[in-house]
């Protein structure tokens, strides 16, 4: 069996509840992606998401150049060459699959950052919620929870709402408290589960007018799998956003980049015997 001999550059985001990876070829085109929950054993999930990652490009560890780990857990990659901010990756991923983006909203388990960047895809401004579950993807899944519901189900479920409830809570610990009592009054799960979803955007539209919203705007993170929020989201704004099934392997193809970037500057891609122009 012939081996893919790259060079490979590989970014590898370790998410609070997901682990996504990324490759790139010595051009920049993505190679393979991959993604699976993170659980307790950080290390563990970054190497697995890493080893499928060379599965999927039918390659092994010899052709990779450098790895760039990002996200949450990006100090338990203990594989890689170095760490950038997720902040930094997720806008140089978003711009590289909407190259129009300037606004970036991206929505993980552990916090939301708005972040507005340049025609190159580098930071200009962002702030981010790190301090209350409220405005997260951990929102989401206490709301799931409370309902008995997996993630995959609440996006498709909150968009059969019809009348959707108010959920005023400005506390991730509180709000599930405030669904089980919407359950228990008789309201629908789709019109509380469209109610949490309208609750989060207007909390991550707030971050959004800190930095400036100016378009496009792209929806990265494992939120902007939800298409409930997306549309939370795009009712709230007045307009559409660049949301996909990729955007959530932003981070990690942001890494990727900066991996192929810093390749370069460090010489790692000679030292294969191939010259990235």
């Amino acid at each position: 069996m012939s081996v893919n001999t790259g060079p490979f550059f590989v970014g590898i985001d370790v998410g609070s509840t997901y682990t996504k990876g990324a490759m790139v070829d010595a051009s920049g085109k993505l190679v393979a992606t991959e993604m699976r929950m993170t659980g307790v054993r950080l290390s563990e999930a970054a190497q697995m998401t890493y080893e499928t990652l060379l599965r999927k490009a039918g390659t092994d560890s010899t052709s990779v150049a450098y790895i760039v780990g990002t996200g949450y857990g990006r100090y338990n990659i203990r594989f890689g060459n170095t760490q950038v901010t997720e902040i930094a990756c997720h806008a140089k991923g978003a711009h590289y699959l909407f190259p129009n983006t300037r606004t970036v909203l991206d929505m993980g388990g552990q916090d939301t950052k708005a972040i507005r960047i340049n025609e190159r895809g580098e930071v200009v401004d962002f702030v981010m919620n790190d301090k209350c579950a409220a405005g997260t993807g951990r929102f989401v899944e206490g709301a799931a929870k409370a309902l008995g519901l997996s993630l995959n189900e609440v996006g498709e479920l909150s968009l059969k709402s019809s009348k959707p409830v108010k959920v005023s809570s400005t506390c991730g610990v509180f709000a599930e408290s405030e669904v089980l009592e919407h359950l228990a009054w008789g309201r629908k799960i789709e019109d509380i589960l469209y109610g949490v979803h309208t609750a989060i955007a207007t909390r991550s539209i707030g971050l959004l007018r800190r930095v400036g919203i100016e378009p496009e705007l792209t929806f990265t993170g494992g939120l902007s799998l939800n298409i409930g929020m997306r549309k939370a989201l795009e009712e709230q704004l007045g307009t559409k956003l660049n949301a996909s099934n990729m955007t959530v392997f932003c981070g990690a193809i942001g890494a990727a980049l900066f991996a192929l970037e810093k390749a370069k500057i460090e010489g790692f891609v000679e030292n294969l015997g191939v010259t990235v122009k």
